[in-house]
């Protein structure tokens, strides 16, 4: 490449550098930044939806997967965050100044532990901090999404809302044949029959099948108990409508699943008449602080919506997860 390539090339890196930098002033001088920098004392932003001199109702969003990811960027700082949403409900658990919680659940569920572990902090919530929770479902509120939503005093569903898929599901591929056909040999070395179990280089033992059914059966039974617990509803009944199907939110009322129909606001309404709490003022906890929030945003505006994706891909592959169990509905 000669000296006027190499010109042209260098003088095209700082027209773009030149052109990001000022699209990213740009965005930061259009922004309250004094507002985007200030770091109260509680943790997560308040968000007043209501007015009100009375109770206090806190809404805390429950949006997307239920999974505890292991890598994280500014590119998916506004996504699900598990640890950030387990101290969400802590926090307002503990909040004196809150009387009643609502959780807005849209969820296609997620792993079991981190269900379990919001299952957990709810009846926390109830037991320990003596504060109702309402859940509003949305668009989807699925296996654990219901799960989460089981130990709820009242569970509100709007009448399209897809809830249910109540059971446990694992999964892996098979690249047995595609390996032969490429050629493809796979060495393993194991200290153990079963220290590959499920792997995809080959088809699965009965043996092997009959061990991972068990651990199933044993979560699935523990799903059933907490619907059990939650409902006040009887194990064959459970098991009867927990065959893994999605419900709608008038079959899941028709059920039994859901105590009501309605939307968000419905719900709010529903806890001020149940609990006298007329005036109440009602309250969103949003995760994280506004400064997140923003450069995340300014961050993605900088790249196309194909970049974007590659790298959504690759932290995925950058995640080491084996197969696992899960409490998901999968389309």
């Amino acid at each position: 490449m000669n000296k006027t390539r190499w010109f042209a090339l260098g003088i095209a890196v700082i027209l773009l550098v030149a052109s990001i930098g000022i699209r990213f002033m740009s965005s930061l001088f259009s922004t309250d930044v004094e507002a985007l920098f200030d770091t109260p004392n509680q943790p997560f932003q308040e968000k007043v939806v209501e007015e009100g001199t009375g109770k206090k109702i806190a809404v805390v969003e429950l949006d997307g997967v239920i999974q505890d990811t292991s890598t994280s960027s500014v590119l998916n700082s506004g996504g699900y965050n598990h640890d950030r949403f387990l101290k969400k409900l802590e926090y307002v658990g503990e909040d004196r100044s809150v009387s009643g919680v609502i959780l807005r659940v849209n969820t296609p569920g997620g792993g079991v532990v981190e269900s379990d572990e919001i299952h957990d902090k709810i009846v926390e919530i109830r037991e320990e901090h003596n504060k109702p929770v309402y859940v509003s479902m949305g668009n989807t509120a699925a296996s654990g999404g219901y799960y989460v939503s089981a130990p709820a005093d009242k569970i509100i569903a709007h009448p399209a809302t897809l809830t249910g898929s109540i059971g446990v599901i694992m999964q892996s591929y098979n690249f047995t044949e595609l390996a032969d056909q490429l050629g493809i040999d796979m060495n393993t070395i194991k200290s153990g029959e079963f220290k590959d179990i499920m792997s995809p280089t080959r088809e699965m033992t009965d043996e092997e099948r009959d061990i991972l059914q068990t651990m199933i059966d044993d979560m699935y039974a523990d799903f059933v108990q907490v619907i059990m617990d939650g409902r006040d509803m009887s194990e064959s009944k459970v098991r009867d409508l927990g065959d893994g199907r999605v419900y709608t939110g008038q079959q899941a009322a028709d059920n039994g699943l859901v105590d009501g129909l309605g939307n968000l606001e419905d719900t709010i309404a529903m806890m001020k008449e149940d609990y006298e709490w007329a005036n109440a003022q009602v309250v969103e906890y949003q995760g994280g602080y506004a400064w997140e929030t923003f450069l995340g945003g300014q961050v993605k505006s900088l790249f196309s919506n194909e970049d974007q994706s590659l790298m959504a891909i690759q932290e995925l592959l950058q995640q080491t997860d084996g197969p696992r169990a899960m409490y998901l509905y999968s389309k």
